[in-house]
């Protein structure tokens, strides 16, 4: 509805016969949301016929406030149309407007989006940045909050994604074999490494696991190593996102230590019967397809990976609630004596370990990209804040502590940026053989060094916000998220005690090698 009010216009609609307010340059008619507005009727006829904007946006999330009630909007002020200036950073930092993106808020977007050249981005990322972001803003960001609520992600809307190509850019390289869809020219890790950045831009881990994070360490151990048999079966499907595939390697008694597993897997005759269980695993809930971790033998190494479905008897998945990624569908699975043809064998028999250590570099860097992504999306809402919330007569901001509680976060949150973005342009180098073997110990520093930096983050802007970081919903939402999910990811992918302890055993073989002059 696009009419025109007057100021003079609005001012006369101020009582709750008839309550009109003003926010952000649009005019709504709040006369029967009054009673019903949690902070009582008051807060309301306190503003009727006025501008509300100030206080609107000093206490709600704005962009899902008013995407929820937007049927109440009759219009907007009719004010004087003014030629569109340059955005001011624009000209202070000398950038061409064709190189800005996003809203150019300090720290809210990877340096290589507001002012700084680089070395590993050109015109096909930053087409590819924008598609994406167009796609997130449109499909997934106003709606966070509803499917945390429901601990799960629509299957329609993995569908949709699927459709649009995000979820093909997830498993290490574009797989146009199977989508038979063309992706951006020369698709790289860069390209996958602003997908899953820009997924994780809805500051929700439970988003960025349910669309990106099952999928990229479900699917890869097929494509990798899988018949032309399986391959067929589940790729494209997965891929264009009507299947949806999930990893189940954790048990109750086995998470790093993945050799301990104890899920069996017995062959008899053309088929396993698969007993055990698994838990803690991403998707579970809503997926139909699961890569799973066997034992088919009887030593402690001796394992393997098979598909199982859905709707193979004997399997039964239950709903793990969890502290944080809510909507990632977490769950615990059973397995009772599940016949699995052997033609679902993924792979060689007793080859699991290799395969399953193949990704876990891929699973890892994923995670230091999600985990990288929250806290700047916890600092970049920390920051806004400070910037109009006021104590004491003036703004957070102007309180040097909080100064240097939000220079602290940027630090943590640029500095292992440029290092994900070095260990990227490593990956784009070599062979996914030789990163493993190269590049293990180096993402394994780098996932713990992601990992603490977001739960520092995600507690200095918990302080920030006060009282408002800790609701859920409203001004701070997404930082209560963010606090709720930060652990979470210094668990899967090897839990930081492993992986420090494993990158320093690498390092002392290598320098147990070097010459002993040195």
């Amino acid at each position: 509805m696009n009419n025109l009010y007057t100021y003079d216009e609005i001012s006369k609609h101020n009582n709750e016969d008839s309550c009109w307010i003003i926010i952000n340059g649009n005019v709504y008619d709040v006369t029967k949301f009054c009673q019903f507005h949690p902070g009582g009727r008051a807060a309301i006829l306190n503003v009727a016929g006025k501008d509300a904007s100030k206080l609107f946006n000093q206490f709600h999330n704005v962009n899902q406030v008013l995407h929820k009630y937007g049927k109440l909007r009759i219009g907007k002020v009719k004010k004087e149309i003014k030629e569109e200036k340059e955005h001011p950073i624009l000209k202070l930092v000398n950038l061409p407007k064709d190189k800005a993106f996003g809203d150019m808020f300090p720290y809210s977007d990877p340096n290589w989006y507001q002012r700084f050249d680089s070395p590993y981005y050109t015109d096909s990322h930053r087409k590819w940045r924008k598609i994406v972001r167009d796609l997130v803003e449109s499909k997934l960001m106003l709606n966070v909050k509803k499917w945390e609520d429901n601990y799960r992600i629509p299957k329609e809307v993995i569908h949709d994604m699927g459709k649009q190509g995000l979820l093909a850019g997830v498993v290490g390289y574009w797989p146009k074999e199977f989508i038979g869809m063309a992706g951006p020219d020369n698709y790289d890790n860069f390209h996958e490494l602003i997908l899953i950045d820009e997924v994780t831009r809805t500051g929700s881990g439970g988003i960025a696991w349910g669309i990106c994070g099952g999928l990229m360490i479900g699917l890869p151990p097929i494509l990798n190593f899988g018949s032309n048999y399986i391959k067929q079966k589940v790729a494209r499907s997965c891929l264009l996102g009507e299947k949806v595939i999930c990893l189940a390697i954790s048990e109750p008694w086995a998470g790093s230590d993945v050799a301990g597993l104890q899920t069996t897997a017995k062959r008899v005759g053309d088929y396993y019967i698969v007993n055990g269980l698994k838990k803690w695993i991403t998707n579970a809930i809503f997926a139909d397809f699961f890569t799973v971790a066997v034992r088919t033998g009887k030593k402690r190494g001796d394992l393997s990976l098979l598909l199982l479905e859905k709707d193979m008897p004997g399997i039964s998945v239950k709903h793990m609630k969890c502290q944080g990624v809510l909507s990632s569908g977490t769950g615990f699975i059973t397995f009772d004596n599940v016949k699995v043809p052997v033609s679902h064998l993924i792979g060689r028999e007793g080859d699991g370990f290799k395969m399953m250590m193949y990704n876990f570099n891929h699973e890892r860097w994923g995670l230091i990209i999600m985990a990288n992504r929250l806290a700047r999306v916890a600092l970049e809402d920390s920051f806004k804040y400070a910037m109009e919330r006021k104590t004491f007569g003036k703004r957070l901001i102007e309180h040097q502590h909080i100064r240097m509680e939000i220079s602290e976060m940027a630090r943590l949150v640029e500095a292992t940026h440029a290092w994900l973005e070095n260990v990227t342009y490593q990956m784009t180098r070599m062979s996914k053989m030789k990163a493993m073997i190269t590049l293990g110990d180096t993402i394994a520093l780098l996932k713990v060094q992601a990992t603490k930096t977001l739960v520092t983050v995600a507690q200095k802007a918990t302080l920030i916000f006060g009282g408002s970081g800790y609701v859920r919903g409203g001004k701070g939402e997404r930082v209560e998220r963010i606090y709720r999910d930060a652990n979470a990811f210094s668990i899967p992918g090897g839990a930081e005690s492993i992986l420090n302890d494993f990158a320093i055993r690498s390092a002392q073989k290598y320098a147990d090698n070097l010459p002993s002059k040195l």
